[in-house]
């Protein structure tokens, strides 16, 4: 028993999800890699800045217990080379709504975190009528570039790292908004030098002057936003942009969490999906 449970810390199976149906799916510039759990109405799960789908395991175990759930892995997270040919947001976005399309799902709903959030909110607001409901976890209505971004930013662009960078480990145990147990932060960071630091570093780019102000009228949508108080990326200025921005927001705060709370606290992030899901259903009924 001993030994199970010093491998399943070392190892990181205890928080990834159990094992799902697996494949590829052919899109138009790259071949994303794809996995699926559970049985029920459909649920797409959009990966973050670093560490892929993989990373969504803990959330993805809990909600395939009551919605199909479905995440793919965004450009370039397989394929460093990817970056030499040249994309931006829109491109994301436009891999994003291909592989609903490529998966043949009619209005799923959305979940995204972090630069994943921010994909599914630019397409929410392209494709409004296309999902049934939006939720948001660690995005704000812009991007603002404080020290710690600026930090990350510089050291990712211009200086190469070992896969086990004390400083890029530093990085990522902010996020946590509080000292996570030492296996979790181990399973964070393992995961996230699986994403290439080139690929970090063209996605922080990708956010430089990111402001969806604009858009989020768009956004039709019942829209559910999840806010760590102690996440350091996003601030209350752009927080409560959503907040008035968004014509159907439901913004809820996530007590001791930060910027990873769909990792740290992945129970309390599934119930208030599965409680805002449920209600767009009965809305829907009425």
């Amino acid at each position: 028993m001993y030994l199970s449970t010093q491998w399943l810390a070392a190892s990181g199976a205890a928080f990834r999800a159990q094992v799902g149906r697996s494949g590829v799916a052919g899109l138009r510039h790259y071949n994303a890699a794809f996995c699926e759990w559970g049985e029920g109405p459909p649920l797409v799960l959009v990966p973050g800045l670093a560490g892929g789908l993989e990373l969504l395991g803990p959330l993805a175990r809990l909600l395939a217990r009551h919605y199909h759930v479905i995440s793919f892995q965004l450009r370039g997270e397989d394929d460093c080379f990817a970056l030499r040919r040249r994309f931006d947001r829109a491109d994301l976005v436009n891999d994003l709504a291909e592989f609903i399309d490529w998966r043949g799902l009619e209005r799923p709903a959305l979940f995204g975190v972090s630069f994943g959030g921010v994909l599914a909110l630019e397409y929410a607001a392209r494709y409004p009528r296309r999902i049934q409901a939006l939720g948001l976890q660690g995005v704000g209505s812009r991007f603002e570039r404080g020290l710690v971004q600026r930090v990350a930013s510089l050291v990712l662009s211009g200086y190469p790292l070992p896969t086990n960078s004390p400083f890029v480990n530093q990085f990522f145990n902010l996020l946590f908004g509080g000292k996570p147990q030492r296996s979790l932060f181990e399973f964070v960071t393992r995961q996230c030098w699986q994403t290439d630091q080139s690929v970090m570093a063209h996605r922080l780019r990708l956010l430089d002057r990111l402001d969806l102000t604009e858009r989020l009228a768009r956004v039709t949508t019942p829209t559910l936003v999840l806010a760590g108080d102690r996440d350091l990326l996003v601030s209350a200025k752009s927080l409560d942009g959503l907040r008035r921005g968004l014509p159907r927001a439901q913004v809820e705060s996530l007590d001791g969490c930060g910027h990873l709370a769909f990792v740290t606290h992945p129970q309390r992030v599934a119930e208030r999906i599965q409680a805002f899901l449920e209600g767009t259903d009965q809305e829907d009924c009425l």
